[in-house]
């Protein structure tokens, strides 16, 4: 029964871990804050609007950008190719 407690354990933290903030890297180069040097960040992402899809009702067709909110500072960066998480 213990191996089951610990294996449900295991899993859980496993799940927090890749739902929560983490170190990434893009272009295989690590992230790192310019501002403050962190390397964690929350994971997001934005929609890149332009004018004439707006005007148009349209702007779901715009692309989308992630971008990573440092954990310590909150400055905002953000990327037009893949992230990917290396924790």
């Amino acid at each position: 029964m213990s191996d089951f407690v610990e294996s449900l354990k295991r899993g859980a933290k496993a799940i927090k871990s890749a739902l929560g903030p983490s170190r990434y890297e893009a272009a295989n180069i690590k992230v790192t804050c310019p501002h403050c040097q962190n390397d964690i960040f929350e994971e997001g992402s934005a929609q890149l609007n332009t004018a004439g899809a707006s005007f148009l009702n349209l702007d779901w067709l715009n692309k989308t950008a992630k971008i990573l909110v440092c954990t310590r500072c909150g400055l905002i960066q953000w990327f037009g190719k893949s992230l990917e998480k290396i924790d």
